[in-house]
């Protein structure tokens, strides 16, 4: 799909919030009106409600918007700034340009001086925050028209957040970026990594764009090359929603390409770099420890993070503890300067099923419980990860046992495959086991894990969002979410009262 084409099954309509000035982005489905046959034979037209459904496509869904990436799409957040008192430009920001940077420079943005500037810290002092009210209104959908009630208000959003058992990813760096929630209480999200190696950067911004509209909620960036930073800021500036990373990765290349060469000073300064670009949330695998790498050299794979593997290599060359562990103090002042979300990486999350739920596993996620206390403790936001290949049987002891040792926090799921022999299949292999975990209490899930032999087609991709986007739903519908069914529902009238367009609108096929 090129950028510029726009989704044609629905028209884009606006919410207003009721506490903040804002405008919440919606597609709705127009369905065409029953008519009931009398026994005289005459008819009577009765209307069928709109269907009102979740928009991940930012401005490229609105049929009167007009892309230009070299300008960026509008920054619907950075009105909100203004009336706050506890954020400065900052003006001595790293990221100065370089070839092939962004021509629309922005400012950057930080939290001035020990102020806490995180929703979470904003929760906990009981005020509903714009971003707030944004994804409640976002989570229903407008299913009050339909004479439906919903738990989720904003002051539900902000209880969760406050408790930790949500987040929203929302760098104030990228203002681009619409509000979204991440917690088993709201709508399960999906994730789709970028690979983008060689592309060149439009083409790039281009593939992203169409894969918001395939329906994708977030993006994990997992370009290593020199031109990684350049093409990034392209990304986010063009990015509706909210874009991640694995920093270790930029660092590795700033190193070299030689784990032995990393530092903490060197991961520290990718930090910023990245924070002052406006990534939204980043992976830190600080719960791989020194004394926990003998429990994986027995296993019939190496784990599946290419993430840890870095980290292995170094601690084994310096024969240190993992900086990432020794610094994740340093590493939550950074990220509350900016309200960046952990992504609490699951290091030794299993390569095959073989190794599924073993010691190695569950030791690295007892360790996750001390590190996600750290990060409370000054208010930021976090979610972790796991767990990896696992066969469908072990999926609910693996919830449990999230649960207990991470204290509830919303679980992201990279990569979960439920057999290892699915090869070019992989992506039903995934969404089978995602719509399941999704149902006990996953919050994010994702189809294709890092560790893949080569980097997946762009069709290979939408096929995956698709089924991942299937998977969310079969997972809201289980668990209750308001107002999931209505979709469904309206699907089945249209049927049953043979109205064929209707039915292909409601259909989820993205285009």
């Amino acid at each position: 799909m090129d950028y510029t084409e726009k989704p044609a099954k629905a028209d884009k309509i606006y919410i207003p919030g009721e506490i903040n000035k804002l405008q919440v982005g919606m597609r709705q489905i127009k369905l065409s009106d029953t008519y009931i046959i009398h026994p005289d034979n005459t008819q009577t037209a009765k209307t069928n409600t709109p269907v009102t459904i979740y928009d991940t496509g930012g401005p490229y869904s609105d049929p009167s918007y007009i892309p230009n990436i070299k300008e960026g799409i509008p920054r619907i957040c950075e009105g909100w700034y203004g009336r706050r008192k506890d954020i400065q430009e900052n003006e001595s920001a790293v990221n100065t340009p370089q070839k092939g940077s962004f021509p629309n420079r922005q400012p950057v943005y930080r939290a001035k001086g020990e102020k806490r500037i995180t929703q979470m810290f904003y929760a906990k002092k009981r005020i509903i925050t714009p971003e707030m009210e944004y994804v409640a209104i976002r989570e229903n959908q407008q299913i009050e028209a339909l004479g439906l009630k919903s738990y989720i208000t904003p002051d539900f959003v902000r209880k969760e957040i406050a408790s930790g058992r949500a987040i929203i990813p929302a760098n104030i760096n990228h203002p681009e970026a619409e509000p979204m929630i991440i917690g088993k209480r709201f709508l399960v999200k999906t994730n789709t990594n970028l690979f983008h190696y060689e592309y060149p950067t439009e083409k790039a911004v281009k593939q992203m764009i169409s894969f918001c509209l395939c329906g994708s909620d977030t993006f994990s960036d997992f370009s290593t090359d020199p031109n990684c930073h350049q093409r990034r800021e392209w990304l986010i500036r063009n990015c509706p929603v909210p874009l991640g990373t694995s920093p270790i990765f930029q660092a590795l290349t700033k190193a070299e390409n030689k784990p032995e060469n990393l530092s903490w000073e060197l991961f520290r300064d990718t930090l910023i770099e990245q924070a002052e670009q406006g990534v939204d949330f980043m992976a830190i695998h600080a719960a791989i420890r020194k004394k926990h790498l003998n429990l994986i050299e027995n296993r019939l794979t190496s784990p599946a993070s290419q993430s840890a593997k870095i980290i292995t290599q170094w601690m084994k060359s310096h024969k240190e503890e993992n900086f990432l562990y020794t610094h994740f103090k340093e590493i939550c002042e950074i990220f509350k300067t900016y309200d960046i979300t952990i992504s609490l990486g699951s290091g030794f999350r299993p390569g095959s099923i073989y190794d599924a739920s073993d010691r190695a596993q569950f030791t690295e996620l007892s360790e996750m419980r001390k590190l996600i206390e750290t990060a409370w403790d000054q208010s930021v936001q976090i979610m972790s990860e796991g767990p990896g290949h696992i066969s469908l049987n072990k999926i609910e002891a693996n919830i449990k046992e999230h649960k207990y040792h991470c204290k509830d926090v919303p679980l992201f799921t990279r990569g979960i495959t439920t057999t290892d022999i699915a090869g070019s299949n992989n992506h039903i292999a995934s969404a089978i086991g995602n719509a399941h975990i999704a149902w006990l209490g996953a919050s994010i899930i994702s189809n294709f894990d890092i560790h893949s032999e080569n980097p997946p087609m762009e069709k290979e991709v939408k096929q995956g969002i698709i089924a991942q986007k299937i998977a969310a739903h079969v997972a809201d519908i289980a668990k209750g979410h308001p107002g999931a069914q209505v979709r469904d529902n309206a699907l089945s009238k249209a049927r049953q009262e043979g109205r064929i367009n209707d039915i292909h609108q409601l259909l989820l096929n993205y285009e």
